[in-house]
């Protein structure tokens, strides 16, 4: 049996992470860890792994702390599956080198759905063949960052294909700061949309003239997750890489 904790447990996501791991016959949830507490549940990461030991950290926190989290699980050799967003590049960079020398495995996804996931590699695919386009992403306002790791993930693949997506657009005046959204790699802006009533969507528009393309996928209910979260268990667990975005696994 592989030995789970969950950061976050008692989260919307951790939750559904919880039931997925009970649910799994060849997992064991061992340690539920969140901030708020409660009967059964650790509100110390480190306290949680000296009682329970347990073998891979699947953390849904925030932004604020995931980066800590994972420094902590890594340099205790702690494997770890990060569906927190908020980690930056630098961030990012410094968890693999941890991992790598540390041997300890350490997978981040910024979207464990399958049909994002396939939506992010569309998009890099289509990136090639466009030389404008615009990422709009659209979560519940309960979000605390913006823009989320889906679309930072998207914009990163698609600028493998080119230098800038703003080809022939004109000198540009804002009288709203920020009406354009936020500039990302190779010029791709996103715009970020927090309103009650949404889980997760995100829509890639790809544009060249006469031709407006798009690629949209949405998030109605957080068990879609759920398959791509025990995916990345069961990966990290045996082959204890570094990993970054659920597309590396499939």
């Amino acid at each position: 049996m592989i030995k789970i904790g969950v950061c976050g447990a008692l989260g919307k996501m951790g939750q559904e992470v919880c039931r997925a791991v009970n649910n799994a016959e060849d997992l064991e949830l061992t340690a539920q860890i969140d901030i708020t507490g409660g009967e059964g549940v650790y509100t110390s990461l480190e306290t949680a792994f000296k009682e329970k030991k347990f073998d891979i950290i699947i953390d849904f926190t925030r932004p604020d702390v995931i980066f800590n989290n994972a420094k902590f699980c890594l340099e205790q050799g702690i494997k770890i599956v990060i569906g927190t967003t908020g980690l930056n590049d630098n961030q990012i960079d410094e968890l693999k080198i941890l991992s790598d020398k540390n041997k300890t495995g350490c997978m981040i996804v910024p979207n464990f759905s399958t049909g994002a996931v396939l939506m992010m590699m569309f998009a890099r695919q289509a990136a090639k063949y466009f030389d404008n386009a615009e990422i709009i992403e659209l979560h519940h306002n309960q979000k605390k960052d913006a823009p989320s790791g889906t679309a930072i993930k998207t914009a990163r693949m698609m600028s493998e294909a080119k230098d800038t997506f703003m080809k022939g657009n004109c000198s540009e005046t804002e009288t709203i700061q920020g009406s354009r959204g936020g500039t990302s790699y190779s010029d791709i802006k996103i715009h970020s949309v927090r309103m009650p009533g949404y889980i997760a969507s995100q829509e890639v528009i790809f544009g060249s003239s006469g031709q407006i393309f798009k690629i949209r996928h949405d998030s109605m209910d957080r068990t879609c997750y759920m398959d791509g979260v025990l995916r990345a268990v069961r990966h990290i667990f045996t082959a204890n890489d570094f990993v970054y975005g659920l597309e590396n696994i499939l």
